[in-house]
């Protein structure tokens, strides 16, 4: 069996799919394509591959839909791969377990130095299992526990469905707590990248916590906005 990382790519434009697996392939990933995700939904709960990445706007059963179906059996990181601008696409690709996603067009050393992060952050992950002591693994704020080891959430006792970057960035909140994180500091620690302005990857994860954690959108009073500065945890509020 080969040593090197395993990468999947489910993406319907040939080019594309080529082009990427072309690329990849010269990096040392070990690369499997695939035109459609009927065909890989299978594959990638068997295989395990370390990296899907996973075009949004495929035929037949979308990218939201394949994500949807290997979530809870897929262990590796899905990184989505769009050409839509819409909020909402990004918002529900992050709320269903999307790790990261590219918008196109693809630039093929961008999709690198993502894909490098997310593996990054899932070695420290391990790593953190024998290197941490229970007190920084374990955060406790009112009726909110959450264990960095295990990436779980526990509200009122029921553990809460996240995926790995959205516990991430709740980690770094509730690590920081009633200190207002700005958007350049929250990119930097979870995506590896310098926020540029526009990026609302960020965003759509507040979100999508706020939303899974019973936080009012409209009235949030468990991750607020500080208007100009970022976002702060507020740690009575659970």
């Amino acid at each position: 069996m080969s040593s090197l990382q395993s990468l999947f790519i489910v993406e319907d434009d040939a080019k594309l799919r080529s082009m990427l697996a072309e690329y990849f392939v010269k990096h040392d990933f070990d690369v499997k394509t695939f035109e459609d995700g009927n065909s890989a939904v299978d594959a990638i709960i068997e295989l395990q591959p370390t990296i899907l990445l996973l075009d949004l706007m495929l035929p037949g059963n979308d990218g939201l839909t394949i994500c949807r179906q290997i979530r809870s059996k897929y262990m590796g990181k899905v990184l989505m791969l769009t050409a839509s601008d819409d909020d909402f696409d990004h918002v529900a690709a992050l709320e269903i377990g999307a790790d990261d996603f590219v918008s196109k067009p693809i630039k093929p050393r961008v999709l690198l130095a993502r894909i490098r992060m997310l593996m990054r952050r899932g070695e420290e992950s391990s790593a953190s299992l024998g290197s941490e002591t229970s007190e920084i693994n374990i955060l406790n704020y009112g009726r909110l526990s959450l264990n960095h080891s295990r990436k779980t959430c526990l509200l009122d006792n029921a553990q809460i469905s996240m995926s790995d970057s959205d516990f991430d960035l709740l980690w770094i909140l509730a690590s920081s707590p009633d200190q207002v994180l700005s958007r350049d500091v929250l990119t930097k620690s979870l995506r590896g990248i310098e926020y540029d302005g526009l990026d609302r990857t960020i965003d759509n994860k507040v979100v999508t916590l706020r939303k899974k954690l019973g936080d009012s959108s409209t009235t949030p009073k468990r991750i607020i906005t500080v208007r100009g500065k970022g976002y702060l945890f507020v740690p009575d509020s659970w």
